[in-house]
């Protein structure tokens, strides 16, 4: 009994020793696949020079899903299918404009044209142009200190994104309510129109589109974005008591929901055919510029995903699932569909990875899940960290997974690029295949199917 208890320790030890090489030979796979075959960059070039820009309910949005699924199953998969979702359908209707008027005390008018995009899910100015004074505010806040100056004016947010915070998504977070909110806010106190200081620190002047919403409470107004070196423009006149007034055209409106699809992929799981692992990005985008990092590069990752494990004859455990979603970026019907058809069949789903931070250097990954399931990830990082995804944080998923998370409180992760250059281009006419590397690219589908397949082959 004792010799059997001394060698128990031998035993195991032996056996994790193996069991990490396996993976280690496996991912190295992987790996070897993606950067000497891949077709990621490829499949991105077809999309976003194919196709281009693919809003929810235009045309182009349903030559992607046809796009998606013809590639899908020339992949073959053991299932594909496109999933229905209704899906909101703003139009933007043609050329937003806005121009300034400006003088300088006892000078003649003079015009400056603003380089600006109407918000998605906005209302235009109709057949009329709207003009009026403006009123710049930095914050919230600060409208409420001005709300008496507010009526009959076009408020102009500055709310600029913080440069202290080095993941950038931290600065989009604190910045992005005053796109969300800020028409609502200002139309509390009169305003016919905003324009927002766009998304980004970059250092161009594109414009960045992007959400907003309507509070029913209050007069739906105009909302612009416009771009940063516009903004600081702006800013610089009013605050030199310049005479100023702007003027604003947008034939942006809403039409009824329309028809749009999830593209689905599945690999069904040799032991565990019905507990489901779903990796996904988002098929749509918006119009100004190609969804090249967003969200082409994860739609192609996953795709990527699917043609690296069939290659490589691999055999899931459990049923992966490889998802092109419909309509992140507006109203997340997509999302919502997925979650709520997979609540409806009684499916089991037990890990959910998303990718949509662009197709950017691996960084990590984040982890929304309980204590003990964290601990045995990061038993894995050393396996991964060779390929880039060194860092394993807490808190992470996507817009997509989240009803997934929410539904069956299933674990979640997101893809984490590196985040510097990424607002550069994010709902901007520069998010185009030009500005994807393909090797950063594919490094990313590397990472991500290195994680999938320790998922699938260890559990959560």
């Amino acid at each position: 009994m004792r010799k059997q208890l001394f060698f128990l320790p031998f035993l195991v030890a032996t056996s994790l020793v193996f069991g990490q090489k396996e993976d280690s030979a496996f991912i190295k796979s992987i790996s070897d696949e993606i950067l000497n075959n891949g077709k990621a960059y490829d499949y991105l070039h077809q999309l976003t020079k194919g196709i281009g820009g693919r809003l929810s309910g235009s045309p182009n949005m349903v030559k992607a899903e046809n796009w998606g699924l013809k590639v899908m199953q020339d992949i073959a998969p053991d299932k594909a299918w496109l999933q229905q979702c209704m899906v909101p359908h703003w139009v933007r209707g043609g050329k937003d404009m806005a121009s300034a008027t400006f003088r300088y005390v006892s000078k003649q008018d003079q015009q400056h044209e603003l380089d600006v995009l109407a918000l998605g899910n906005s209302d235009g100015t109709g057949n009329k142009i709207v003009s009026a004074p403006v009123v710049m505010v930095n914050s919230f806040q600060d409208l409420e200190s001005k709300k008496d100056q507010v009526s009959g004016k076009i408020v102009f947010f500055n709310y600029k994104f913080n440069n202290t915070f080095i993941h950038t998504f931290q600065s989009y977070g604190d910045a992005v309510k005053y796109r969300g909110g800020g028409a609502s806010a200002a139309a509390k106190y009169g305003a016919v129109g905003v324009i927002i200081r766009s998304m980004t620190h970059s250092v161009d002047n594109n414009p960045h589109t992007g959400a907003m919403r309507y509070d029913s409470a209050y007069k739906r107004i105009p909302a612009f974005a416009v771009g940063l070196q516009d903004a600081d423009w702006l800013s610089d006149q009013l605050q030199h008591n310049t005479i100023l007034s702007v003027q604003m055209r947008s034939n942006a409106h809403m039409l009824p929901d329309t028809i749009g699809h999830n593209v689905i992929g599945e690999l069904t799981g040799s032991e565990f055919p019905n507990e489901v692992i779903t990796v996904g990005g988002h098929l749509d985008s918006w119009d100004p510029g190609e969804g090249a990092h967003d969200d082409g590069a994860g739609v192609v990752q996953t795709l990527e995903i699917l043609r690296t494990f069939r290659i490589l004859g691999y055999k899931p455990k459990h049923t992966i699932r490889f998802v092109l979603f419909m309509n992140e970026e507006n109203g997340g019907r997509g999302g919502d569909k997925y979650a709520e058809e997979a609540k409806a069949k009684g499916e089991k789903h037990i890990f959910a990875l998303e990718s949509d931070e662009g197709g950017f250097t691996p960084r990590g990954f984040g982890f929304t899940v309980p204590d003990d399931k964290f601990k045995k990830i990061l038993t894995w990082q050393p396996l991964i960290a060779p390929y880039g995804c060194s860092e394993f944080t807490r808190g992470g998923g996507g817009s997509d997974i989240g009803p997934l998370g929410r539904t069956f409180n299933a674990p979640m992760a997101g893809f984490s690029p590196d985040s510097q250059r990424y607002f550069d281009f994010h709902h901007a006419r520069s998010d185009v295949f030009e500005n994807v590397n393909k090797r950063e690219l594919e490094l990313g589908a590397v990472n991500m199917a290195a994680l999938l397949y320790l998922v699938d082959k260890y559990g959560l």
